[in-house]
């Protein structure tokens, strides 16, 4: 049997304020999805890569990761949906039979270091069906019910609304992670999972923002391993600057 790696890549990378979607921006020179592929293959516990590319993209990142050397894995790139949901499905439904491990990352953690990959695999081969990487919150959390536009603040003469939200509680910080990618499936659960969510993976705003949640929505068991401060999510510009310090990890 072999471990499939889905690797997302659709993403337009709006908030990054770029040209050309994120996965395709370069840091230290290197697209950021090359240099994800690059940490799953170093891993040695992947047999095959499918790509979910941009919009028009496709050519583009198959050229890219199948005559890197550092890659070197059996490679299929296909077409991303309109959602992150979606285009996990459409790497997933590439999944043969083969296939009894499921890992699901985002291009958008390019530094995400090979010894995570590893301990995501282990776990499931370990007889766990959905693994996440995580990490403790070390900020306070509070839940909110939602902006209110009534309040407002002087300064001098003028008068500015400020939007106010209500603390409806606040969370014990012990028992929250904040969950990162690669995340590991058996494949049979995976699927299962995509199959009872389809109907959600159309819109953004009914997607599930990680496959986890899906699985969670059976009412099947989800374990949590420890993350890595290098998996950290670019979103924005100061996220740049900020995976820079993790280029340079592998292991």
């Amino acid at each position: 049997m072999s471990t499939l790696a889905i690797l997302t890549a659709a993403g337009s990378g709006t908030r990054l304020g770029r040209d050309l979607p994120k996965a395709l921006v370069e840091l230290d020179g290197v697209p950021l999805v090359l240099h994800a592929a690059r940490r799953l293959a170093a891993a040695g516990v992947v047999d095959r890569l499918v790509v979910t590319a941009p919009a028009g993209a496709a050519a583009a990142v198959r050229d890219l990761l199948s005559t890197d050397p550092l890659v070197g894995l059996p490679l299929e790139v296909v077409d991303g949906g309109a959602t992150r949901q979606a285009s996990v499905a459409a790497g997933l439904a590439r999944a043969g039979d083969d296939v009894d491990v499921v890992l699901v990352h985002d291009a958008a953690r390019p530094f995400a270091p090979a010894a995570l990959v590893r301990r995501v695999v282990a776990a499931v081969r370990a007889g766990h069906g959905a693994v996440v990487p995580g990490l403790p919150v070390v900020d306070t959390i509070k839940t909110v019910s939602g902006g209110e536009r009534d309040a407002t603040s002087a300064q001098g003469s003028e008068r500015a609304a400020v939007t106010v939200e209500a603390v409806t509680g606040t969370p014990e910080r012990a028992v929250l992670r904040a969950v990162q990618t690669p995340q590991g499936f058996e494949r049979a659960l995976l699927v299962r999972a995509h199959a009872a969510g389809a109907a959600r993976a159309a819109a953004d705003h009914l997607a599930a923002t990680d496959d986890a949640g899906l699985v969670e929505a059976l009412g099947e068991r989800v374990v949590v391993v420890p993350g890595d401060e290098a998996a950290m999510k670019i979103t924005t510009e100061r996220d740049m600057h900020l995976a820079a310090l993790y280029a340079g990890q592998v292991a």
